[in-house]
C-alpha cells in the first residue's frame, strides 16, 4: 500500500475502495441487474478487451446506468474479439464480438437503453441438452 502524502492521495484511495464495496454489493444480487461480461482471456486482452471494460465502466457510471460489469475468461470466439455478453434482467444473454469503444456506446444506446438488438451478434449455433 502506498502511502498517503496529499488530500488529493486520500481522496483517491477513498473513490477506490469504495468502487470496491459498490463492487462487492452489486454481485450480491446480479440478477437483478444489467450484467456486461467481457471476455479476458489472452486473446481478448490482445484485441482491446481492457479498453473495452474500462470504457464500459466509465460510460456507465457517467450515464448513471446501475450494471455490473465484469471480466470471465475465453468465450471461444477468438475470431471476434473483444467479445462481451451482456444480459439485461428477464431476457436472454446476447453476445457481441468486436466490441471497441465505439461498438460500446451504440450498445449502451441502442439495446441497455432501448432495448433494440445492435449489429454485431455472435448467433448461438448450438442447443443445450
Amino acid at each position: 500500500m502506498t502511502k498517503v502524502k496529499s488530500l488529493a492521495d486520500l481522496k483517491k484511495l477513498k473513490e477506490e475502495v469504495q468502487s470496491k464495496i459498490k463492487l462487492r454489493e452489486k454481485g450480491d444480487h446480479p440478477e437483478n441487474l444489467i450484467q456486461i461480461k467481457v471476455s479476458m482471456a489472452t486473446c481478448g486482452i490482445a484485441s482491446g478487451a481492457k479498453d473495452t471494460m474500462n470504457y464500459f465502466i466509465e460510460e456507465l457510471e457517467h450515464q448513471g446506468i446501475d450494471a455490473l460489469v465484469t471480466q470471465t475468461g475465453c468465450m471461444g470466439y477468438c475470431y471476434a474479439e473483444p467479445t462481451i455478453e451482456l444480459t439485461i434482467p428477464g431476457n436472454q444473454p446476447v453476445v457481441y464480438g468486436d466490441v471497441n469503444k465505439t461498438k460500446a456506446q451504440e450498445i449502451i444506446d441502442k439495446h441497455i437503453k432501448l432495448n433494440e438488438l445492435v449489429d454485431g451478434i455472435i448467433p448461438v449455433s448450438y442447443k443445450t441438452l
